[in-house]
């Protein structure tokens, strides 16, 4: 094959800093080269045989986390927070659904964004715009937003220690389903969202005590689960530096998965050549501007060989529109080897009268509702969703079980980019997409 590592450097690009130092830039660059990598090649070949089960509807793919996350954010109560309702989740989905839950994580590496401009007016001076932890900071300061090459060593080291306590976490017993009440329901004030969940933890607890009642013990099923990281392949250089041969092939080392976000999906572009070539699996976000012909390109380019579980592919059309743009993009992927997800979020952003950035849950409830209808009525299986949330009690999204209104969201908004669904929203979404699967598990039987 005609790549490498560096042939993105050849093609136009989209999204990326500019820095001033071009030494410096080359000088971290070097340093990161010679860590450890994040992940090892075998996971992400591991990950990617679970997401081609899902998309032959054997498995399902809950992927979420931050939009961006922020250094800041590196410490146990934030860590645990985003386990504990992904974990939440999957259990729902695994209990209603009966099929095994894939957990993907935006962390340990989420820290760029794409952005719609390159600089922003604050109280009348032009500023470089805000790109994420990993290129500069938020603060509304010159010298704070110009591109530090320093923070992509930060971002190795934070990525690094998320991974870690993740790990320990769940290599400790916090996936341990014989005790459930690790994942503390905290403020879930859903009187029958708490009565529907603590009632399904009882008779999951009773399943496992009948079962161990027989003899059977020791079983590492009930101890601890799998857990994958991803984050949007933006910032090339530093996707470059992850990259490695090992298994025989070229694998970014610092995910287990990676996405081409819809800014940067230009097939003749830099992005679409670095993913080309390396293992792990891709996904793909899949905006309102995506054609049919367009869509079958990138699939030609970046999965010639048809290998189930390479491609996820991510759409995010708004609920406005995913009834019209869906049907002929599950076309043109008919006879492709994908996975179908559904990102509610993206497409459902609006502003507020007052500047507030938010997203209402009946869009994104919505929006989910509209990917099983055009997935069921053309013969195609949606096989995981991708969300922007938190296991926090922010107030970023309106309405949902604590029915926030938009006076609500100045109470608890923490966001720096995109809005997330909080702690009770997340666990609602999870209990209606279980219904959902168990309707499509009996339609099948």
């Amino acid at each position: 094959m005609d790549w490498s590592p560096q042939s993105w450097r050849t093609k136009p690009i989209q999204q990326q800093p500019r820095y001033a130092d071009a030494e410096a830039l080359s000088k971290v660059l070097a340093r990161v080269k010679a860590l450890p990598p994040l992940v090892d090649a075998g996971e992400a070949d591991i990950l990617r045989n679970h997401l081609a089960a899902a998309g032959r509807g054997e498995a399902f793919l809950l992927q979420g986390g931050d939009c961006a996350e922020r250094f800041a954010d590196c410490n146990r109560q934030a860590i645990e927070a985003k386990l504990k309702i992904l974990m939440q989740m999957s259990l729902v989905l695994t209990w209603g659904a009966r099929l095994p839950v894939i957990r993907v994580g935006r962390l340990a590496g989420q820290f760029a964004k794409p952005r719609s401009h390159d600089t922003e007016t604050v109280d009348g001076v032009e500023l470089p715009v805000y790109r994420g932890d990993l290129v500069n900071d938020i603060a509304q300061e010159a010298g704070a937003r110009d591109a530090d090459p320093r923070r992509l060593l930060e971002a190795y080291n934070h990525s690094t220690a998320t991974l870690n306590y993740c790990r320990a976490l769940l290599d400790g017993g916090f996936a341990d389903l014989h005790h459930p009440d690790l994942w503390d329901l905290g403020f879930v004030r859903s009187s029958d969202n708490r009565a529907e969940y603590e009632d399904m933890v009882e008779r999951i607890l009773d399943a496992v005590d009948f079962v161990e009642s027989t003899g059977v013990h020791g079983n590492d099923a009930l101890r601890t689960v799998e857990f994958y990281s991803s984050h949007e392949g933006l910032h090339l250089a530093w996707e470059e530096t992850m990259t490695d041969e090992d298994h025989g092939g070229w694998y970014n080392l610092g995910a287990h998965m990676v996405w081409l976000g819809d800014r940067t999906r230009q097939p003749d572009g830099a992005h679409v050549e670095y993913m080309r070539g390396i293992r792990n699996p891709i996904g793909i976000k899949i905006g309102p501007s995506m054609a049919a012909d367009e869509l079958s390109r990138l699939l030609d380019i970046l999965n010639p060989d048809n290998t189930p579980g390479r491609i996820t592919l991510i759409s995010r059309l708004g609920s406005d529109a995913i009834g019209e743009k869906l049907p002929p993009l599950i076309e043109s992927g008919r006879n492709r080897q994908v996975t179908w997800a559904c990102d509610p979020m993206h497409g459902n952003t609006r502003t507020t009268d007052s500047g507030i950035k938010t997203r209402r849950f009946d869009d994104v409830q919505a929006e989910l509702k509209a990917a099983f209808d055009v997935h069921d009525a053309a013969g195609s299986i949606l096989g995981g969703v991708h969300f922007e949330l938190t296991g926090e009690d922010v107030t970023e999204c309106t309405g949902g079980p604590q029915e926030l209104s938009e006076a609500d969201l100045p109470r608890s908004y923490t966001t720096h980019c995109d809005p997330r669904l909080n702690y009770a929203q997340s666990l609602e979404m999870a209990f209606q997409l279980a219904r959902r699967l168990q309707q499509r598990r009996h339609a099948s039987t």
